[in-house]
């Protein structure tokens, strides 16, 4: 994502003039009403774990994080800055028993361009605090639609012993299935796992941010590491 202006929706101001007569001024027109939005549909829901499923752990959001590196592309790429956007509040449960997880975490919560993250990325020139905020904005209103998907949830399912696991990412009202190798370890009553996946935003209806004609825009594949711990 480049710098860029942040956009915000023009507010309609309706002021009421005072008539110099004492007969009340002719009624303005009524304009069309504007249609309402079409209201998002709920990702689905999980199966309900059976009676006998056993004990649910919980997600330990103090020892998970989801990264999602996205990079410039375009001719003009070189004036544009690569992004790390990173979600820290993950929600959910697992069921050792039955070999899956349910989980969630919210697109406005999600962090932009951490300086640790980036270094970890490999990413070395750190934007302005106004460019980070610039990046905030069009992630969320021009690209993800987040007032509408608030939510990316994930439905993960794991196979035998050393196979990748079943994961069903729902984003932008899109509900994608991969097969994701993991690291899987388990001690002191904890599960932890961690992989990485490449991920294409037009996969899930988005379309990449681009202006100038598509001479700055973000690359439509992303790099997306995730670590995550249940207790």
């Amino acid at each position: 994502m480049t710098h860029r202006k942040n956009t915000l929706a023009a507010a309609i101001a309706l002021c009421a003039l005072a008539a110099c007569s004492q007969m009340p001024p002719p009624a303005a027109p009524t304009a069309p009403a504007t249609p309402a939005a079409p209201i998002a549909p709920p990702p689905p829901e999980a199966p309900a774990p059976r009676a006998d499923a056993g004990p649910l752990l919980r997600i330990d959001s103090a020892q998970s994080l989801i990264v999602v590196t996205v990079r410039r592309g375009g001719v003009l790429a070189r004036l544009g800055h690569d992004h790390v956007v990173a979600s820290h509040a993950i929600t959910g449960t697992v069921s050792p028993s039955e070999n899956r997880a349910d989980f969630t975490f919210r697109l406005d919560e999600m962090k932009i361009d951490e300086a640790d993250l980036r270094q970890i990325a490999g990413l070395e020139k750190q934007p302005s605090a106004d460019a980070i905020e610039g990046t905030r904005h069009n992630m969320l209103t021009k690209v993800l639609d987040a007032e509408r998907y608030p939510v990316v949830s994930v439905h993960a399912e794991r196979g035998a012993a050393g196979q990748p696991l079943k994961v069903a990412i729902t984003l932008h009202g899109v509900t994608r299935t991969l097969a994701i190798p993991v690291t899987l370890r388990e001690e002191h009553g904890a599960v932890t796992v961690s992989g990485t996946v490449t991920l294409k935003q037009s996969d899930f209806g988005l379309t990449p941010f681009s202006v100038m004609a598509g001479a700055m825009s973000v690359q439509d594949q992303m790099e997306l590491r995730f670590t995550l711990t249940a207790r």
